[in-house]
């Protein structure tokens, strides 16, 4: 027999690609992640570890038992599922995370759904961009993350997670008062291939990317003069004549900010949201609370 939390020790080192890195995710000591691995090889009578000049590298050992390692993680999952269906207690702990812009809209609305539904549930939120949320998914830091599809994040069928839609946002174009297309009902995204852009810097968040490909899509590259990432100062930015931007529907602007919104004609750049989880685990009673709650949250948010 051999332990099944010193796999998951293997398959960590192997997503993040050295043991510092997974130590870090794991919350131990790179001493403590080597042990592990000493005592998962010394279990299975293989080595898992050889020398790769200064570095390691995971053996062919190390590999051909990562790839029983994602199945045998889903079980387990699906295993702690079955047996909290048969304890049917209130409480618990579950762990949140999504990128700013959903924490006030989806996020909080749904903590404050379970506060009703389970006030024992101890809901805990963190603000982490798609990049990061598959990771931390794995490392056991979060049990639910809502994430975009992110180029070079995994694909749908990945077995190491359940993505599942949550939500299509569509995408506005903000302008200040003055602009042209201020007092349009309606613009095409090309109208504004000429303007100054307000945007995060690039490739720091999952909204630059969504604005990158839909203006590709669009026929030009957005001018970037400005860079912001939090909507508060893209927002500032924009009001003060510096830029225009795209903005999901759902985030609120100040009132007091002289711009306008502007729907966009179709194709509309639109946001798909879904929810992430460690494949096996949606039963676990927090996880599928949870994921009741942010599917009522956006139900609430799309007709606000």
């Amino acid at each position: 027999m051999f332990d099944l939390r010193r796999v998951h020790v293997l398959r960590v080192v192997d997503q993040l690609g050295t043991i510092t890195a997974a130590a870090g995710s794991l919350h131990l000591t790179p001493s403590a992640v080597s042990q592990q691995l000493r005592q998962l090889a010394a279990e299975l009578d293989v080595p898992l570890l050889e020398p790769d000049g200064r570095r390691i590298r995971l053996t062919p050992a190390a590999h051909a038992l990562l790839e029983h390692a994602d199945d045998l993680a889903a079980r387990w999952e699906h295993a702690r599922g079955e047996l909290s269906a048969y304890a049917n207690q209130a409480g618990g702990t579950l762990r949140l995370c999504g990128f700013a812009s959903v924490i006030p809209t989806l996020l909080i609305p749904a903590v404050q759904r379970l506060r009703e539904v389970d006030p024992l549930l101890d809901v805990r939120m963190l603000e982490v961009e798609t990049a990061d949320s598959y990771q931390r998914l794995l490392a056991g830091e979060v049990d639910v993350a809502i994430t975009q599809p992110n180029l070079g994040g995994p694909t749908e069928d990945d077995p190491r997670f359940e993505q599942r839609a949550l939500l299509d946002e569509p995408q506005d174009l903000l302008v200040p008062f003055d602009h042209p297309l201020a007092d349009r009902s309606s613009a095409a995204l090309e109208e504004a291939a000429r303007d100054d852009w307000v945007l995060p810097e690039p490739h720091s968040c999952d909204q630059y990317d969504l604005v990158a490909v839909a203006c590709a899509t669009a026929g030009f590259t957005p001018r970037r003069v400005h860079h912001a990432k939090e909507w508060g100062a893209t927002f500032a930015l924009v009001a003060n004549g510096f830029g225009v931007c795209l903005k999901p529907r759902p985030v609120p602007v100040s009132d007091v900010l002289p711009v306008a919104q502007v729907t966009l004609r179709e194709p509309v750049p639109r946001r798909r949201l879904l929810t992430a989880t460690r494949r096996g685990s949606r039963d676990q009673r927090p996880i599928a609370l949870g994921l009741e709650a942010l599917a009522w949250a956006a139900t609430i948010g799309t007709r606000a």
